[in-house]
């Protein structure tokens, strides 16, 4: 009996996968748990438009993600830090600092889990910092480090 999958279910499938199960197992198991509807006309429509929209979100996410990137390309950022009489900073700014800039200064939400820092920047002066806005989508965007 074929049926599509409304959940993962280990060793059988994934969520919205239509497989070939036991007439049994689906009957007895599968559908009156939830877990599977039958693989009919109706349900294998829905599956497609569902299918179909997903495939058009992601697109549109692509399309703003580069050109958020584009944008972001000409923007510096300016971030102040205490720092000690010989430039060296006092503590360094992290991936958090640079999120939180990013929010204050242009409107741009993105995780800190996204800013990608080799290390914590420990100097005055101007970085370019990459950013993961996407899989496959990175954006450089430059920080101006400057000591109060």
């Amino acid at each position: 009996m074929k049926v599509i999958l409304k959940q993962d279910i280990k060793g059988v499938g994934k969520k919205d996968q239509v497989i070939n199960a036991a007439d049994g197992y689906a009957r007895n198991f599968l559908l009156p748990r939830g877990l599977a509807v039958p693989a009919d006309t109706g349900n294998l429509n829905n599956l497609a438009a569902k299918n179909k929209a997903e495939a058009a979100k992601k697109e549109r996410n692509l399309e703003n993600s580069k050109k958020l990137a584009e944008e972001l390309k000409s923007k510096v950022l300016t971030i102040q830090v205490k720092a000690g009489s010989n430039g060296k900073l006092f503590g360094g700014v992290t991936s958090k600092e640079i999120s939180e800039a990013l929010k204050n200064q242009l409107n741009v939400d993105i995780d800190k889990k996204k800013v990608v820092l080799n290390e914590v920047i420990k100097q005055e002066g101007v970085f370019t910092i990459d950013l993961k806005l996407q899989e496959g989508v990175n954006a450089q965007v430059k920080v101006h480090v400057k000591a109060i």
